[in-house]
């Protein structure tokens, strides 16, 4: 492809061709949250949308590279919904407070249809090796590098003196999930005592 192919009409469709890709990403991710990425289908995207098979596969090309997609679009959900936020808040205890309320808040009131994505799809990919694994995987260390970070600089306000901020964000990582798993399961009263465990380490 050379300048001189590239016209408005080129920009246009190569613009919608994006928005399109991303929609078809989101709604995987909300089915996949409920049925796991395993059960997505281009077919039943194709219903949900209301457009052809033939549309989807051109745009992603295989159902792994489907399932791929989702994983990035989740990803995207919750940096806008928990990260984001928190990021306006002052570096130390208070960013990794909001970053906790808000994680919560992604729970309690959940982003997708199926509660945490994150927390589903590394239960039901963490023994398949494989493209979406290594994105799940990426995804996950990511996070808790990044939590691992905020933690540090509320060490260096005087917080968490002496612990492993790797095993702290482990540990806030693990507790939050097991919130997850009892709000879907319907036990609120787990949820409430995660919180109050999570409360109780940021003290």
């Amino acid at each position: 492809m050379t300048e001189s192919t590239i016209t408005p009409e080129h920009d246009q469709r190569l613009v919608k061709g994006a928005r399109s890709r991303a929609s078809i990403a989101r709604r995987a991710a909300d089915l996949a949250s409920v049925e796991g990425l395993t059960g997505l289908s281009i077919g039943r995207l194709a219903t949900d949308l209301g457009i052809s098979k033939s549309g989807i596969a051109t745009l992603f090309g295989t159902k792994e590279a489907l399932q791929v997609a989702a994983v990035k679009s989740a990803r995207a959900a919750f940096v806008e919904r928990v990260i984001a936020p928190a990021m306006t808040e002052p570096r130390g205890l208070p960013r990794l407070r909001t970053l906790m309320d808000r994680w919560f808040d992604h729970i309690i009131d959940p982003t997708f249809p199926g509660g945490c994505f994150r927390v589903a799809t590394i239960a039901e990919f963490d023994s398949r090796p494989g493209p979406v694994r290594d994105a799940i995987a990426e995804d996950h260390a990511d996070w808790l590098t990044f939590l691992a970070g905020q933690i540090r600089h509320a060490q260096d306000e005087g917080h968490f003196t002496g612990r492993n901020p790797d095993a702290i964000a482990f540990e806030l990582d693990a507790l939050i999930s097991a919130a997850n798993t009892a709000r879907q399961m319907g036990d609120d009263h787990g949820v409430t005592t995660a919180r109050a465990i999570v409360d109780s380490l940021l003290a």
